[in-house]
């Protein structure tokens, strides 16, 4: 008992580390979206992706830096000349689906991430993860995908923010994509959507 008495404190401090709310971004402020085809917007039209749809519901400047094919290694040697080219407020980082289709090894993919989060705040700038799911044919099949645990890890890991199951429950939903790993023009909508909620509960957007 008086060893659970000692945790409590520790506890609760890690819960309200969990809850910290952000500077909110103002409007005009450049914010930019570092990610895969999921984040350029394959399988809807062109305007229909998640970062111009955030831009205009947040009067946010959103740079979309999605890339089809783009792993995590990729990400991060790009991520450099991106960070000096538009010296963004707030970066949202939707990396790792590509990883796992390629079977990359987790502790590789897990690395980059780090390293990802490392530089954006290196240079003062907030970070945000979008959780990604593993691909799993029979979960798709019967309407249930989860989040690879290595966000939830990497988050606590390196206190940053991870937006966890908007991606695997729009991916989970025929409706809602257009093929088995991309979101159709609905679910693009529904992914804008919880993600600006996210970020409003978070204390980045008012």
């Amino acid at each position: 008992m008086k060893r659970l008495l000692l945790l409590l404190p520790l506890t609760l401090l890690l819960t309200a580390c969990n809850h910290v709310k952000h500077d909110a971004i103002p409007a005009g402020a450049t914010v930019l979206v570092l990610g895969d085809s999921v984040s350029y917007g394959t399988g809807a039209n062109k305007g229909e992706d998640y970062p111009t749809l955030l831009a205009g519901k947040s009067g946010w400047n959103v740079v979309n830096a999605g890339v089809p094919g783009d792993t995590t290694a990729d990400g991060l040697n790009r991520l450099p000349d991106l960070l000096e080219e538009y010296t963004p407020k707030l970066v949202l980082v939707e990396l790792g689906g590509n990883d796992f289709l390629r079977h990359m090894p987790v502790e590789q993919t897990s690395a980059n991430l780090k390293s990802i989060l490392s530089q954006i705040k290196a240079k003062g700038i907030p970070a945000v993860m979008l959780a990604v799911p593993r691909p799993n044919l029979f979960g798709a099949a019967v309407g249930s995908l989860s989040d690879d645990p290595i966000y939830e890890k990497i988050g606590k890991e390196t206190q940053t923010p991870v937006i966890p199951d908007v991606l695997s429950d729009v991916l989970a939903k025929n409706t809602l994509k257009s093929d088995q790993i991309h979101p159709n023009a609905a679910g693009y909508r529904l992914v804008e959507e919880e993600l600006r909620e996210a970020l409003k509960d978070q204390g980045f957007l008012r």
